[in-house]
């Protein structure tokens, strides 16, 4: 397994849409095992494939906290078929926007449909903590950063953060 290095704002690549995976095979299941690595090391919870520099539609979540016994979940293809009315706030962060949080409300409740790592159909009712997980990761399979989902002053202010720290590396 691989630690990779993280895609951080602005770089446009999380700007991309990921493009489906059309087979399940070692190569994928390696990147999967690279994808958590990298999630374990930075330390987040979540980790879309985009976020390291790759377009597919795979993501991997693990809710477990320190000192538990690792879960590791891996969402091949990953697509929400319904959510709830009800909606939740959570104050979220990014691994690609590193050490920014804010609330932002999503429906309460998903379901999802995806792929597991051996390629099997699956789904998953989720709510609290997963539901606002895989929405998240789902949105960066689609360019959407969770700063989208905060008001656009709030929005701009970070970007222009992250933009000038970018060129200050640059110089």
């Amino acid at each position: 397994m691989t630690i990779k290095p993280l895609i951080i704002l602005p770089d446009p690549v999380l700007r991309q849409v990921s493009k489906p995976i059309e087979r399940v095979d070692t190569d994928l299941q390696r990147l999967s095992d690279d994808m958590l690595e990298t999630m374990y090391d930075a330390p987040g919870i979540g980790l879309a494939a985009i976020q390291i520099g790759v377009p597919r539609r795979m993501l991997v979540i693990d809710l477990s906290k320190e000192g538990e016994e690792k879960q590791p979940l891996v969402f091949i293809n990953p697509e929400i078929v319904s959510s709830s009315d009800d909606r939740s706030v959570y104050e979220e962060g990014c691994l690609s926007i590193p050490d920014y949080y804010a609330e932002v409300e999503r429906p309460a409740k998903v379901t999802v449909k995806y792929l597991d790592r051996e390629g099997k159909e699956e789904s998953v009712e989720a709510d609290g903590l997963l539901a606002t997980c895989l929405q998240h990761e789902i949105d960066h399979l689609n360019g959407v950063l969770f700063i989208d989902h905060i008001s656009r002053l709030k929005r701009e202010m970070v970007i222009k953060k992250f933009t000038k720290a970018a060129k200050s590396k640059v110089l």
